[in-house]
């Protein structure tokens, strides 16, 4: 254990040492290749900074509105009708968040998991579907938006796919493992 964790502890120095290094062996110019990609990454943010604001201040819209609570409580009784836990009800916020938000998303199940505890059935789903479950339309607006691709009718619907059946196999595993 001990070996693990000085391994941890300098592997990232060492990465950042092993590559100018094995870079300068080759002959590359570190620094000169460094700088140019600072230059491309910070055009790239320039670049995607619309979609990113027009995308957070719609979340924010979303959220103040009490759409995501109008969301939730719609949700509630259609899963109580299909003989769900009860308790299922207080992940439906997070469920809700995750295809839109990754902060927003982890604010909720951080507040759920604060709430109901880490060891309770909410908190365990709420981080079986943190990991299960992507932020489809963070993925949609920035990395699309960065490369220019404007036609995405069929990488949300397929996002969103993937996103509702991470939710069911999170229900899933956490009720069966748990």
């Amino acid at each position: 254990m001990k070996l693990i964790a000085e391994v941890s502890r300098w592997a990232i120095p060492l990465l950042f040492l092993l590559i100018p290094v094995v870079a300068y062996i080759r002959r590359v110019p570190v620094y000169e290749s460094f700088v140019t990609g600072a230059e491309e990454g910070f055009k790239t943010g320039v670049r995607i900074l619309p979609f990113l604001i027009g995308m957070l201040l719609a979340i924010r819209v979303f959220i103040d509105s009490g759409a995501l609570e109008l969301i939730a409580r719609f949700l509630r009784p259609i899963l109580i009708h299909f003989g769900l836990n009860p308790d299922l009800t207080a992940i439906i916020p997070l469920a809700v968040m995750r295809p839109l938000s990754g902060s927003g998303a982890l604010g909720v199940a951080t507040q759920l998991i604060y709430q109901y505890g880490p060891d309770s059935f909410i908190g365990r789903l709420a981080s079986t579907l943190q990991g299960s479950t992507d932020t489809t339309f963070f993925v949609l607006t920035v990395y699309f938006g960065s490369v220019g691709i404007r036609k995405y009718r069929y990488a949300l619907k397929l996002g969103l796919i993937a996103d509702f059946v991470g939710f069911i196999v999170s229900v899933w595993i956490v009720s069966k493992v748990f």
